[in-house]
């Protein structure tokens, strides 16, 4: 199932040196309850890497959304040179994929790790960013809709908070609550900071709606391997 050709060049930086690398491990992909077509679009999503930048397919989805929120429509290296986009007011919740490299070179850039900044709960005032950035984050938080809140929360009005979930495009969301613990990432990895707290579906949508966006937008650049999310805080 492919709607969209694959990607050809990287979005981030424009390369077209990309190369793939099988990345899910059978005791995930058990876990996950993942079709072998899910495994293989999924496997592209985390495992087609630009050989220049690093970035892989789902640091590109995210790229292209937040270029998509302000009209732009080159590479990511470039947009963050653009004038206008030096004067936004950046949130990074932890390290937004391969975009930091890109994001960390804004003026007005500021990135929140945790466990100093707990997402449900962020020590910033009310309105203090245009736009909230993260990747790959949500689905290890115990209350998503309240990370998104206060997201929501942080934003200016006319703000947007892009990022990405793994997605599989053919269920519904739910909660791991109950079931044995799953970690995304390095298969050796067993903190709890790497615990799958969520797995996503086609309504992951639906949370950004919950915690108070007005507006929600999804941007794939190559379905279904990889997708990004983009809530909008409204003019108010």
């Amino acid at each position: 199932m492919t709607a969209n050709a694959p990607i050809k060049f990287c979005i981030c930086c424009g390369s077209e040196d990309l190369v793939f690398n099988r990345v899910l491990w059978p005791a995930l992909i058990q876990e996950w309850g993942i079709s072998e077509a899910e495994t293989e679009y999924i496997d592209r999503q985390q495992g087609v890497q630009c050989r220049r930048c690093g970035s892989n397919l789902r640091s590109m989805a995210l790229a292209l959304a937040i270029c998509r929120c302000y009209g732009y429509e080159g590479t990511f290296k470039r947009f963050v040179g653009k004038f206008r986009t030096r004067r936004l007011r950046v949130l990074e919740i932890n390290e937004a994929g391969w975009l930091t490299q890109f994001l960390s070179k804004l003026p007005k850039h500021n990135i929140g790790k945790y466990p100093e900044v707990d997402m449900m709960r962020m020590p910033y005032a009310d309105g203090s960013y245009d736009l909230v950035v993260h990747s790959d984050t949500l689905e290890h938080v115990p209350e998503p809709v309240a990370a998104l809140a206060e997201c929501y929360r942080v934003l200016a009005p006319g703000g947007f908070c892009a990022f990405t979930v793994p997605v599989i495009v053919d269920r519904m969301t739910r909660s791991r609550a109950g079931l044995p613990n799953s970690y995304h990432g390095d298969p050796k990895e067993r903190s709890e900071a790497f615990v799958v707290r969520t797995e996503y579906g086609c309504d992951a949508w639906k949370h950004l709606v919950l915690a108070g966006f007005q507006e929600c937008r999804i941007i794939t650049p190559e379905f279904p391997a990889t997708l990004a999310l983009v809530g909008v805080r409204g003019d108010e």
